[in-house]
């Protein structure tokens, strides 16, 4: 007797150490979803020579967080360029901004993007599209856009989504400014899960069945 069930536990044993092997990491369908805002003190510094005959400017507007950001996102640092607009107000200078210089006729030149991150791991990668206008009577620089997000490290990695934004800033003639800007974070990232495979599923199959004919002798 004792022999007749010997002979089943055997193959049953190995199926059920078999199954380890056949665990596959496959992502599920499921993510992990972040919506936020921080606010931010902003630098802005344009760089106007950088290509005046195409009235293209090279702007960098760094940020710090007003208070202890989310997930330490604490700092950004955002590179793009600009070209001036036409406007019907005198007093009013419009800049269209991409981080993509092919936007602008400059296919040549490297894509630019922005970064988000503090002392953690956590970072951000987006590249920017906004607009900008200068008035110069009321000695600001109103501006707003997206920024879409391809990919993270830390707890974002292999983020997506975008971050909506609306900044403001006192214009300084030196070409640098300062002011406020709220960023409004939309993220996913995927969430992987181990999934077993159809080996695994036969193998479960077998051993159930192994299991109840051991029963019934």
């Amino acid at each position: 007797m004792f022999g007749s069930r010997s002979g089943w536990l055997v193959p049953v044993t190995l199926t059920i150490l078999g199954l380890g092997t056949n665990l596959q990491p496959v992502k599920a369908e499921s993510t992990n979803n972040y919506q936020f805002s921080i606010d931010y003190s902003t630098l802005v510094n344009f760089n106007f020579n950088y290509r005046p005959d195409l009235e293209i400017v090279r702007a960098t507007i760094t940020g710090e967080s007003t208070t202890p950001a989310l997930y330490g996102l604490d700092s950004f640092t955002s590179n793009t360029y600009g070209q001036l607009q036409p406007s019907d107000n005198p007093s009013i200078i419009k800049y269209q901004f991409n981080s993509d210089p092919g936007v602008f006729g400059l296919p040549e030149e490297p894509k630019l993007f922005d970064i988000y991150y503090g002392n953690g791991n956590n970072k951000l990668f987006g590249r920017a599209s906004d607009r900008a206008e200068i008035n110069t009577v009321e000695g600001t620089i109103r501006g707003g856009g997206t920024i879409t997000i391809y990919d993270g490290e830390g707890i974002f990695k292999n983020a997506t989504g975008t971050i909506t934004f609306t900044q403001e800033d006192r214009l300084d003639p030196t070409g640098s400014s300062r002011g406020l800007a709220t960023l409004n974070f939309n993220l996913q990232t995927p969430q992987e899960v181990p999934e077993p495979t159809t080996a695994t599923t036969l193998i479960g199959i077998g051993a159930v069945a192994a299991g109840l004919r051991i029963r019934k002798r």
